[in-house]
C-alpha cells in the first residue's frame, strides 16, 4: 500500500485523505489503486461516519493529464477507467455517512468523486469546476449522475458544457455543495461530525441504503456509457487540441472534429 491515499479511523469517524499534494491530488492510477483499498477497508470498518479530503491546498485538481499522456494502450485507459468505477459505486453505496470536505481546487473527476457523498463541505474560496471540456471530453467519475442529481438535467448540461470555475457562494446557490466555510474547514467538518456521530445513525444509513439502491443501477448504466462516451472523445481531434493547448499554456482552438 503506498502512502498516496491515508486512512485514519478514530471515535466512529473514518479519515481518508488524498495525498498528493505536489499534483494538486490528481489521480494517477496508483491513487486511484490506493483509494479503491482504502474504501474497502472503510467499507468493512466499525465507523460510520466517513470524510474524504485532500491534502494541501487542493481537495482534487481530478485526472492525471500526464498519465493520459503517458500512455495510449486501450488496455491502460480500460483499467483506469474500471479502476474509477470502482472507486465510485464503493463510495456512493458505503453504508456510512459520507462528506467530501473542499480544501481547495476541486476540478474534473475530483469533482465527480467529492459529489458521490451524502455532505459537501467547501471552503468559501474553493475552486470548483466540471471542466472536462477544457481538453475535449465529457465528465466521467458518474459526473452526468451526480451532476444532474444536484442541479438537474438542464442546468448540468449547461454547467458541463461551459466548463466554468466557480467559488464556494456561487456552488451553495447552485446546491453543488450543501456549506461554505469562511474560517477554519476542520472545525465546521469537526462539528457535522460530533452531530451525526450523536445522531441516530442507523436509522440515517439505512435511508441511505434505499436511495443507492433504488440509484445503483442508473449510476452504473451512467459510468458505462461514460466509457464508452470518453474513449470516443480521446479520439477526437478536439481532445488533441485541448491537451497541446493545455501543455502550450494557451486557449484551445476547437473545429467540432
Amino acid at each position: 500500500m503506498t502512502d498516496t491515499v491515508l486512512l485514519n479511523e478514530e471515535n466512529n469517524i473514518a479519515t481518508i485523505t488524498l495525498n498528493r499534494p505536489d499534483q494538486l491530488n490528481s489521480m494517477n492510477l496508483e491513487l486511484l489503486e490506493s483509494l479503491a483499498e482504502r474504501l474497502k477497508e472503510v467499507k468493512e470498518s466499525s465507523s460510520q461516519v466517513v470524510v474524504l479530503t485532500g491534502a494541501g491546498k487542493a481537495f482534487s485538481a481530478g485526472g492525471d493529464v500526464k498519465m493520459m499522456l503517458q500512455s495510449s494502450d486501450p488496455k491502460d485507459f480500460e483499467k483506469v477507467m474500471s479502476l474509477i468505477k470502482e472507486v465510485i459505486t464503493t463510495f456512493y453505496q458505503l453504508p456510512k455517512i459520507t462528506i467530501s470536505a473542499l480544501n481547495g481546487a476541486t476540478a474534473g473527476l475530483g469533482l465527480s468523486l467529492a459529489l458521490a457523498s451524502d455532505y459537501v463541505i467547501a471552503q468559501q474560496d474553493a475552486k470548483i469546476a466540471m471542466n472536462f471540456i477544457g481538453i475535449g471530453l465529457i465528465p466521467d467519475g458518474g459526473g452526468h449522475f451526480f451532476m444532474e442529481q444536484r442541479v438537474g438535467t438542464v442546468k448540468a448540461k449547461h454547467m458541463i458544457w461551459e466548463g466554468q470555475m466557480i467559488q464556494g457562494e456561487q456552488a451553495l446557490k447552485l446546491g453543488l455543495v450543501d456549506h461554505i466555510v469562511e474560517g477554519e474547514l476542520d472545525k465546521t467538518v469537526n462539528q457535522y461530525t460530533s452531530k451525526l456521530t450523536n445522531s441516530p445513525l442507523l436509522a440515517m444509513i439505512e435511508t441511505k441504503n434505499i436511495y443507492a439502491n433504488q440509484n445503483i443501477s442508473k449510476l452504473e448504466a451512467i459510468l458505462e456509457a461514460e466509457t464508452k462516451g470518453q474513449l470516443k472523445m480521446r479520439q477526437s481531434k478536439d481532445h488533441q487540441e485541448g491537451v497541446q493547448a493545455f501543455l502550450d499554456k494557451r486557449n484551445p482552438v476547437f473545429k467540432g472534429e
